[in-house]
């Protein structure tokens, strides 16, 4: 098990804008991807979805530093994720804690991602990062 996760995330990070077709070793055809922003139904629309992604950042890598095994065919990945877009945070990386919760059988079939959205995004757009700065701020 634990093995079939290393793997998966060594493979993962390879996965670039200009290999977007090492998704199709990744996940099965009907696999269903969600994370707090997005839900994806599909090999097709994963596709899409990551070549969205990698047009609209100038870097992003993740470093996946936990593997941890449920059972055979479920397992979580702990990872941090880096990344730069133009107009967020002045260009510079953004740094991001999350895990994916993965199901398998030869493929994954099923990835849910979580993370903070507002680290993500929301904290480094110019009136809703302002916003929940404050929101924050005031919580604690």
């Amino acid at each position: 098990m634990s093995e079939f996760l290393h793997d998966f995330a060594r493979r993962f990070c390879a996965v670039d804008k200009h290999n977007l077709a090492l998704l199709d070793e990744l996940y099965s055809e009907d696999v269903q991807f969600t994370d707090p922003l997005h839900q994806i139904k599909g090999l097709a629309a994963l596709r899409r979805y990551f070549a969205d992604l990698y047009s609209n950042v100038s870097e992003l890598e993740f470093t996946f530093h936990g593997f941890d095994p449920v059972r055979d065919g479920e397992g979580y990945l702990r990872w941090n994720m880096s990344y730069c877009h133009p107009r967020l945070a002045k260009g510079q990386p953004i740094r991001v804690e999350g895990c994916s919760h993965l199901l398998w059988h030869e493929k994954v079939y099923r990835h849910r991602d979580y993370f903070d959205a507002g680290a993500l995004l929301y904290d480094h757009l110019p009136v809703i990062g302002w916003a929940t700065a404050w929101l924050k701020r005031r919580m604690t």
